[in-house]
């Protein structure tokens, strides 16, 4: 039995996890670069 073909999903939704994946590496780094200031910055 061959498995099932998988349809690629709409455009649409691709650049919908595309963007929320790199807005959350984006709002991440800028989290932790922005805790790193006010660490140094407090000593």
């Amino acid at each position: 039995m061959p498995p099932p073909v998988e349809t690629p999903r709409p455009l649409w939704q691709r650049l919908l996890w595309f963007i929320a994946l790199w807005a959350g590496g984006v709002g991440s780094v800028t989290l932790v670069a922005y805790g790193l200031r006010l660490w140094i910055t407090a000593k």
